[in-house]
């Protein structure tokens, strides 16, 4: 079962994000690495070569905190280190067919190596990737009149309209014909973007992560940047874009929300060269074979080494987000006196804590400007402060996700999810989308992040 990424324009929070129908989930890949996923062995500073994984159903899941796993990504030998699998490799340096690097030359596409290092005592897993994708989406006319009834097209198109026909293949960074930024080059990507966002870069990332994950006992905020790999090498960011209400720093827009129309047809785009998503991406999902028949597979890893999974817990169901949007009515724990927004919580995680009086934000049905000139409806969910932590939730255990977005099984250990709800046979992205506000493991010294966040691209950007 595979389903489209949805919000709304202007209301609600159902627009077509990524401009996809269920036709082009099925058709949106990697060209020649499509449904292939491969692991690292034990061997230390080894690459490694594309190894062929059954990625569907519930014979997919690792458990980040054990040595072992299923089928033929690692050994099932208790004694060898997990060095985390599911990373999609360059077969014999696949390259794209239009992003070039910074000699000219085509881009080396997902991720170049994985090896296993010890530091200490500690099993690490090295991923060294480009940071370019290598997706291929199909125009059907659901994507073509998505693409063309954008609100302004006239403007974000160089001739109004897409520049695609139906049965067409779209490579990642081709023109389509979009105003892109003055940072793409024509040859590498010019055309691909909507007007705004910075056209990616081939950044020579290196992420590293733990085999061996542990809880974390201090708070440790995400924040900005990237906060972990997908398994094709490029950034996992959450769900803010460091910009809110009349810049004053009280109403924190989401980024799913306000970006709905600065991303490419794969839902994602670039901030300072650095290409991520910032939540579910039905081209990855294809990518890995996340078909909903069961539990998903591994869409990436976060930088504390919990693997981040997919947004299906079974066959038909969904993980579920234990983050609700507030009431704002003023006779609930979570609402302010006026019921509008006037006030935020004192602790998102804990509403008994109370609230206090703040800047007013703009009323649910006001119109607000985004940094694209895109004009979207502020409903409740529009920004961070809008949502909190429902305990009780939670407690219910089964689908039902913690503060983190991630929960404990015993085949897979602890894991994070992707999140999103299922209507009208749609995926809409559900808040905090990937890894929560904050992370549930600890960061060790070597992680690609920090506490509260790294400018994009991170360690050993190029």
């Amino acid at each position: 079962m595979k389903l489209t990424n949805e919000f709304s324009y202007p209301g609600t929070l159902k627009i077509l994000a990524l401009m996809m129908s269920a036709t082009v989930l099925s058709a949106c890949g990697s060209g020649e690495s499509q449904n292939t996923q491969s692991a690292a062995t034990d061997q230390s500073t080894t690459n490694q070569s594309n190894e062929s994984a059954e990625s569907n159903g519930d014979d997919s899941g690792s458990d980040p905190s054990d040595t072992s796993d299923e089928g033929d990504q690692v050994s099932n030998n208790p004694d060898e280190t997990n060095t985390l699998p599911g990373w999609i490799l360059s077969s014999e340096a696949e390259s794209a067919a239009v992003m070039l690097d910074d000699s000219g030359q085509p881009a080396q596409v997902n991720v170049q190596a994985v090896s296993a290092i010890e530091q200490s005592g500690q099993g690490y897993t090295v991923v060294m990737a480009s940071g370019m994708p290598d997706y291929q989406v199909v125009i059907d006319e659901a994507v073509l009149t998505s693409l063309s009834s954008r609100p302004r097209a006239n403007s974000d198109f160089a001739t109004g309209s897409p520049d695609v026909a139906i049965g067409d293949v779209v490579e990642f960074g081709q023109d389509i014909g979009y105003n892109s930024n003055t940072s793409c080059a024509l040859d590498a990507g010019q055309g691909y973007w909507p007007p705004g966002p910075v056209c990616p870069e081939v950044m020579d990332k290196t992420g590293t992560f733990p085999n061996q994950p542990a809880q974390t006992s201090e708070t440790c905020e995400t924040g900005l940047g990237s906060v972990g790999f997908w398994v094709n090498g490029t950034s996992v960011y959450n769900w803010g874009d460091g910009q809110s209400y009349n810049n004053e720093g009280v109403w924190q827009t989401l980024a799913p929300v306000a970006e709905q129309y600065d991303v490419d047809v794969c839902g994602g785009h670039a901030a300072q060269g650095d290409y991520h998503h910032h939540y579910y991406s039905s081209c990855l999902a294809d990518m890995v074979g996340d078909t909903g028949m069961g539990h998903s597979p591994i869409y990436g890893y976060a930088a504390d080494g919990y693997a981040i999974y997919g947004p299906w817990e079974a066959q038909g169901q969904l993980a579920i987000s234990s983050w609700e949007v507030r009431d704002y009515s003023a006779s609930e724990a979570t609402g302010c006196s006026d019921g509008a927004r006037s006030c935020v919580l004192n602790d998102q995680y804990d509403v008994s804590q109370g609230t206090r009086t703040v800047s007013s934000g703009p009323g649910f049905s006001a119109v607000v400007r985004t940094l694209s000139n895109n004009e979207l409806v502020a409903e409740n969910g529009y920004y961070k402060e809008d949502f909190y932590w429902n305990t009780a939730l939670t407690a219910q255990g089964g689908n039902y996700l913690d503060q983190y977005n991630g929960h404990s099984d015993s085949e897979r250990g602890y894991h994070y999810h992707v999140t999103a709800r299922e209507e009208n046979g749609k995926l809409i992205p559900a808040f905090p989308y990937t890894v929560g506000d904050r992370f549930a493991g600890e960061l060790q010294s070597n992680a690609l992040t920090s506490c509260g966040g790294r400018l994009p691209g991170g360690p050993g950007r190029g």
